[in-house]
Protein backbone atom coordinates (compact mmCIF):
# COMPACT_ATOMS: atom_id res chain seq x y z
CA UNK A 1 0.00 0.00 0.00
CA UNK A 2 3.14 2.17 -0.05
CA UNK A 3 1.57 3.72 -3.65
CA UNK A 4 -0.81 5.40 -1.44
CA UNK A 5 0.96 7.33 0.36
CA UNK A 6 1.67 10.48 -0.85
CA UNK A 7 4.52 13.42 -0.17
CA UNK A 8 3.56 17.12 -0.52
CA UNK A 9 6.89 19.33 -1.11
CA UNK A 10 5.59 22.40 -0.15
CA UNK A 11 4.51 21.54 3.43
CA UNK A 12 6.89 18.41 3.87
CA UNK A 13 3.85 16.93 4.56
CA UNK A 14 3.98 12.46 4.01
CA UNK A 15 0.79 10.91 4.55
CA UNK A 16 -1.95 8.19 3.54
CA UNK A 17 -3.24 9.92 0.15
CA UNK A 18 -7.05 9.29 1.31
CA UNK A 19 -6.41 10.84 5.06
CA UNK A 20 -6.69 14.49 4.12
CA UNK A 21 -10.15 14.38 2.20
CA UNK A 22 -11.33 11.92 5.34
CA UNK A 23 -10.43 14.19 8.04
CA UNK A 24 -12.18 16.84 6.00
CA UNK A 25 -14.93 15.20 5.61
CA UNK A 26 -16.13 13.98 9.34
CA UNK A 27 -15.12 17.13 10.79
CA UNK A 28 -16.67 19.87 8.08
CA UNK A 29 -20.46 17.42 8.51
CA UNK A 30 -20.33 18.23 12.22
CA UNK A 31 -18.99 22.01 12.69
CA UNK A 32 -21.10 23.33 8.98
CA UNK A 33 -24.30 23.03 10.69
CA UNK A 34 -23.13 25.86 12.91
CA UNK A 35 -21.67 27.61 9.97
CA UNK A 36 -17.99 27.05 10.42
CA UNK A 37 -15.94 25.27 7.37
CA UNK A 38 -14.27 23.11 10.11
CA UNK A 39 -10.67 24.97 9.27
CA UNK A 40 -10.11 25.67 12.66
CA UNK A 41 -10.18 21.74 13.38
CA UNK A 42 -8.27 21.06 10.70
CA UNK A 43 -5.63 22.98 11.40
CA UNK A 44 -4.40 21.94 14.76
CA UNK A 45 -4.75 17.90 12.92
CA UNK A 46 -1.90 19.55 10.02
CA UNK A 47 -0.03 21.03 13.07
CA UNK A 48 -0.30 18.42 15.68
CA UNK A 49 -0.95 14.90 13.35
CA UNK A 50 0.98 15.61 9.94
CA UNK A 51 3.83 18.35 11.79
CA UNK A 52 2.84 20.79 9.45
CA UNK A 53 3.87 23.75 11.48
CA UNK A 54 5.39 26.43 9.23
CA UNK A 55 3.44 30.05 8.34
CA UNK A 56 2.15 28.51 5.25
CA UNK A 57 -0.19 25.79 7.07
CA UNK A 58 -2.81 28.98 7.19
CA UNK A 59 -2.81 29.54 3.75
CA UNK A 60 -3.29 25.96 3.13
CA UNK A 61 -6.26 26.35 5.26
CA UNK A 62 -7.87 28.98 3.13
CA UNK A 63 -7.55 26.93 0.02
CA UNK A 64 -9.27 24.33 1.90
CA UNK A 65 -11.88 26.59 2.81
CA UNK A 66 -12.02 28.02 -0.88
CA UNK A 67 -13.07 24.58 -2.35
CA UNK A 68 -15.23 23.16 0.63
CA UNK A 69 -17.27 25.69 1.32
CA UNK A 70 -18.85 25.92 -2.06
CA UNK A 71 -21.47 23.04 -1.03
CA UNK A 72 -22.64 24.34 2.15
CA UNK A 73 -23.54 28.06 0.64
CA UNK A 74 -25.56 25.94 -2.37
CA UNK A 75 -27.54 24.18 0.32
CA UNK A 76 -28.55 27.11 2.39
CA UNK A 77 -29.62 29.29 -0.77
CA UNK A 78 -31.87 26.01 -1.88
CA UNK A 79 -33.52 26.41 1.26
CA UNK A 80 -34.19 29.72 1.84
CA UNK A 81 -31.69 30.20 5.11
CA UNK A 82 -29.65 32.47 3.78
CA UNK A 83 -29.59 36.08 5.41
CA UNK A 84 -27.94 38.05 2.97
CA UNK A 85 -27.85 41.34 4.83
CA UNK A 86 -25.47 39.74 7.18
CA UNK A 87 -23.55 37.81 4.75
CA UNK A 88 -23.19 40.91 3.27
CA UNK A 89 -21.78 42.92 6.05
CA UNK A 90 -20.06 40.26 7.82
CA UNK A 91 -17.75 39.64 4.34
CA UNK A 92 -17.31 43.47 4.03
CA UNK A 93 -15.89 43.60 7.65
CA UNK A 94 -13.63 40.92 7.54
CA UNK A 95 -12.28 41.32 4.14
CA UNK A 96 -9.82 44.27 5.75
CA UNK A 97 -9.35 42.33 8.72
CA UNK A 98 -7.68 39.37 6.78
CA UNK A 99 -4.07 41.75 5.07
CA UNK A 100 -3.63 42.85 9.30
CA UNK A 101 -3.73 39.08 10.12
CA UNK A 102 -1.90 38.10 7.54
CA UNK A 103 1.21 40.35 8.95
CA UNK A 104 0.78 39.32 12.14
CA UNK A 105 0.79 35.61 11.69
CA UNK A 106 4.10 35.79 9.51
CA UNK A 107 6.12 38.53 11.63
CA UNK A 108 4.76 38.19 15.24
CA UNK A 109 3.48 34.33 15.25
CA UNK A 110 5.75 32.16 13.30
CA UNK A 111 7.24 30.06 16.14
CA UNK A 112 5.14 26.93 16.27
CA UNK A 113 4.80 26.72 20.01
CA UNK A 114 3.81 30.53 20.06
CA UNK A 115 1.95 29.91 17.49
CA UNK A 116 0.09 26.95 19.29
CA UNK A 117 -0.66 29.22 22.20
CA UNK A 118 -2.47 31.66 20.20
CA UNK A 119 -4.77 29.22 18.86
CA UNK A 120 -5.41 27.62 21.88
CA UNK A 121 -6.66 31.19 23.12
CA UNK A 122 -8.54 31.76 20.47
CA UNK A 123 -10.40 28.25 20.91
CA UNK A 124 -11.04 28.85 24.60
CA UNK A 125 -12.64 31.97 24.25
CA UNK A 126 -15.42 30.37 21.42
CA UNK A 127 -15.39 27.40 23.19
CA UNK A 128 -16.71 28.80 26.49
CA UNK A 129 -19.30 31.02 24.69
CA UNK A 130 -20.94 28.20 22.85
CA UNK A 131 -20.92 26.26 26.20
CA UNK A 132 -22.18 29.49 28.22
CA UNK A 133 -25.37 29.12 25.46
CA UNK A 134 -26.40 25.95 27.06
CA UNK A 135 -27.18 27.82 30.56
CA UNK A 136 -30.26 28.86 32.01
CA UNK A 137 -28.48 32.06 32.85
CA UNK A 138 -27.89 32.67 28.97
CA UNK A 139 -31.17 31.81 27.84
CA UNK A 140 -33.12 34.43 30.34
CA UNK A 141 -34.00 37.56 28.41
CA UNK A 142 -33.67 35.92 25.05
CA UNK A 143 -37.62 35.52 24.22
CA UNK A 144 -37.01 35.35 20.50
CA UNK A 145 -34.44 32.33 20.78
CA UNK A 146 -36.69 30.57 23.45
CA UNK A 147 -39.81 30.74 20.62
CA UNK A 148 -37.77 29.30 18.05
CA UNK A 149 -36.50 26.00 19.76
CA UNK A 150 -40.21 26.09 21.44
CA UNK A 151 -41.31 26.10 17.77
CA UNK A 152 -39.38 23.43 16.86
CA UNK A 153 -39.90 21.00 19.67
CA UNK A 154 -43.19 21.34 18.72
CA UNK A 155 -43.16 20.60 14.89
CA UNK A 156 -41.04 17.69 15.93
CA UNK A 157 -44.40 16.73 18.37
CA UNK A 158 -46.94 17.16 15.67
CA UNK A 159 -44.99 14.99 13.00
CA UNK A 160 -44.38 12.23 15.13
CA UNK A 161 -47.73 12.28 16.25
CA UNK A 162 -49.28 12.74 12.46
CA UNK A 163 -47.10 10.26 10.93
CA UNK A 164 -46.36 7.83 14.18
CA UNK A 165 -42.93 8.34 13.00
CA UNK A 166 -39.72 7.90 14.69
CA UNK A 167 -37.78 10.56 13.44
CA UNK A 168 -38.23 14.43 13.02
CA UNK A 169 -38.60 15.79 9.76
CA UNK A 170 -36.88 19.16 10.44
CA UNK A 171 -38.04 22.19 9.74
CA UNK A 172 -40.71 22.68 7.43
CA UNK A 173 -40.65 24.50 3.85
CA UNK A 174 -41.97 27.78 5.16
CA UNK A 175 -38.94 28.24 7.52
CA UNK A 176 -37.18 30.97 5.45
CA UNK A 177 -35.23 34.09 6.05
CA UNK A 178 -37.15 36.97 5.04
CA UNK A 179 -35.54 40.42 5.14
CA UNK A 180 -37.52 43.29 6.63
CA UNK A 181 -35.70 46.44 7.32
CA UNK A 182 -32.09 47.07 6.54
CA UNK A 183 -30.47 50.90 7.46
CA UNK A 184 -27.26 51.82 8.91
CA UNK A 185 -28.08 51.32 12.89
CA UNK A 186 -29.97 48.12 12.21
CA UNK A 187 -31.14 45.09 10.63
CA UNK A 188 -34.38 43.30 11.02
CA UNK A 189 -35.13 39.36 9.29
CA UNK A 190 -37.92 37.63 9.96
CA UNK A 191 -37.47 33.46 10.46
CA UNK A 192 -39.86 31.02 10.90
CA UNK A 193 -42.60 34.17 11.68
CA UNK A 194 -40.03 35.29 14.71
CA UNK A 195 -38.54 38.69 13.97
CA UNK A 196 -34.47 38.85 15.03
CA UNK A 197 -32.70 42.10 14.93
CA UNK A 198 -29.23 42.73 15.13
CA UNK A 199 -26.49 46.55 15.18
CA UNK A 200 -24.96 47.38 11.62
CA UNK A 201 -22.23 48.99 13.03
CA UNK A 202 -21.60 46.69 15.75
CA UNK A 203 -21.90 43.42 13.59
CA UNK A 204 -19.56 44.93 11.17
CA UNK A 205 -16.98 45.96 13.87
CA UNK A 206 -17.33 42.50 15.70
CA UNK A 207 -16.54 41.41 11.67
CA UNK A 208 -13.39 43.56 11.01
CA UNK A 209 -11.81 42.21 14.68
CA UNK A 210 -12.91 38.68 13.50
CA UNK A 211 -11.01 39.44 9.97
CA UNK A 212 -7.74 40.23 11.69
CA UNK A 213 -7.97 36.92 14.30
CA UNK A 214 -9.17 34.81 11.52
CA UNK A 215 -6.35 35.83 9.04
CA UNK A 216 -3.62 35.00 11.20
CA UNK A 217 -5.25 31.72 12.41
CA UNK A 218 -6.10 30.54 8.70
CA UNK A 219 -9.61 29.90 8.92
CA UNK A 220 -10.94 33.02 7.33
CA UNK A 221 -13.08 34.12 10.74
CA UNK A 222 -16.52 32.16 10.56
CA UNK A 223 -15.27 29.74 13.63
CA UNK A 224 -15.56 33.09 15.34
CA UNK A 225 -17.97 35.04 13.99
CA UNK A 226 -20.50 32.31 14.09
CA UNK A 227 -20.75 32.08 17.77
CA UNK A 228 -21.03 35.55 18.42
CA UNK A 229 -23.66 36.02 16.40
CA UNK A 230 -25.59 32.88 18.49
CA UNK A 231 -24.12 33.81 21.84
CA UNK A 232 -23.82 37.70 21.78
CA UNK A 233 -26.38 38.76 19.07
CA UNK A 234 -28.86 36.36 19.71
CA UNK A 235 -29.15 34.98 16.28
CA UNK A 236 -30.73 31.79 15.32
CA UNK A 237 -28.06 29.43 13.99
CA UNK A 238 -30.23 28.16 11.17
CA UNK A 239 -29.87 31.69 9.93
CA UNK A 240 -26.51 32.49 10.79
CA UNK A 241 -24.70 29.34 9.37
CA UNK A 242 -24.90 30.31 5.82
CA UNK A 243 -24.39 34.06 6.05
CA UNK A 244 -20.88 32.61 8.03
CA UNK A 245 -19.92 30.22 5.08
CA UNK A 246 -20.40 33.06 2.52
CA UNK A 247 -17.72 35.64 4.71
CA UNK A 248 -15.39 32.92 5.12
CA UNK A 249 -15.84 31.59 1.63
CA UNK A 250 -14.76 35.41 0.34
CA UNK A 251 -11.55 36.00 3.01
CA UNK A 252 -9.99 32.88 2.37
CA UNK A 253 -9.82 34.50 -1.46
CA UNK A 254 -8.09 37.16 -0.45
CA UNK A 255 -6.12 34.96 2.28
CA UNK A 256 -4.59 32.82 -0.17
CA UNK A 257 -3.81 35.74 -2.36
CA UNK A 258 -1.79 37.11 0.43
CA UNK A 259 0.02 33.99 1.66
CA UNK A 260 1.05 33.17 -2.04
CA UNK A 261 1.75 36.30 -4.06
CA UNK A 262 2.65 38.95 -0.85
CA UNK A 263 6.52 39.22 0.09
CA UNK A 264 7.41 38.61 3.26
CA UNK A 265 10.79 38.94 5.52
CA UNK A 266 13.65 35.95 3.64
CA UNK A 267 13.53 32.51 5.23
CA UNK A 268 10.46 32.45 5.96
CA UNK A 269 7.62 29.94 3.60
CA UNK A 270 4.21 31.01 3.77
CA UNK A 271 2.94 30.32 -0.04
CA UNK A 272 0.14 27.40 0.54
CA UNK A 273 0.35 24.10 -0.45
CA UNK A 274 -2.23 23.89 -2.55
CA UNK A 275 -2.27 20.27 -3.72
CA UNK A 276 -2.55 19.73 0.31
CA UNK A 277 -5.14 22.06 0.51
CA UNK A 278 -7.28 21.09 -2.30
CA UNK A 279 -7.31 17.08 -0.68
CA UNK A 280 -8.88 18.70 2.41
CA UNK A 281 -11.29 20.22 0.50
CA UNK A 282 -12.60 17.44 -1.41
CA UNK A 283 -13.52 15.90 1.82
CA UNK A 284 -15.46 19.19 3.00
CA UNK A 285 -17.20 19.49 -0.03
CA UNK A 286 -18.91 16.64 0.62
CA UNK A 287 -18.91 17.25 4.11
CA UNK A 288 -20.22 20.75 4.44
CA UNK A 289 -22.56 19.76 1.57
CA UNK A 290 -24.19 17.17 4.08
CA UNK A 291 -23.82 18.96 7.03
CA UNK A 292 -25.99 22.01 5.61
CA UNK A 293 -28.58 19.58 4.48
CA UNK A 294 -28.79 18.09 7.63
CA UNK A 295 -29.06 20.79 9.52
CA UNK A 296 -32.56 21.09 9.44
CA UNK A 297 -33.08 18.25 11.82
CA UNK A 298 -30.68 19.21 14.56
CA UNK A 299 -31.75 20.88 17.41
CA UNK A 300 -29.47 24.28 17.72
CA UNK A 301 -28.56 23.09 21.45
CA UNK A 302 -27.08 19.94 20.06
CA UNK A 303 -25.10 21.56 17.30
CA UNK A 304 -23.87 24.43 20.39
CA UNK A 305 -22.84 21.46 22.26
CA UNK A 306 -21.01 19.14 20.04
CA UNK A 307 -18.92 22.41 18.68
CA UNK A 308 -18.12 23.37 22.40
CA UNK A 309 -16.89 20.35 23.55
CA UNK A 310 -14.58 19.85 20.97
CA UNK A 311 -13.36 23.30 20.65
CA UNK A 312 -12.55 23.43 24.65
CA UNK A 313 -10.84 20.26 24.29
CA UNK A 314 -8.36 21.62 21.61
CA UNK A 315 -7.78 24.80 23.47
CA UNK A 316 -6.65 22.89 26.24
CA UNK A 317 -4.10 20.79 24.74
CA UNK A 318 -2.90 23.62 22.74
CA UNK A 319 -2.35 25.56 25.96
CA UNK A 320 -1.35 23.46 28.19
CA UNK A 321 1.98 22.62 25.79
CA UNK A 322 3.23 26.06 25.46
CA UNK A 323 3.79 25.85 29.46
Amino acid sequence: MDFLNMYFPVSGVKTWVFLPPLVALVVSFFTSMGGVSGAFLLLPFQVSFLHYTSPSVSGTNFIYNIVAIPSGIYRYLKEGRMAWPLAWIISIGTLPGVFIGYYIRIYYLPDPSTFKLFVGCVLMYIGIRLLYEMTERSKRGKKEMKALDDKFNEHVKQVKQSQAALISSGLPSDAVVKTVSVSISKVVYEFWGQPFSFSTLGMFSLALIVGIIGGAYGIGGGAIIAPFCVAVFHLPVYTVAGAALIGTFLTSILGVVFYAFVPIKSGISASPDFLLGFLFGIGGFIGIYLGARCQKYVPQNYIKLILGILIVYLSLKYIIQYF
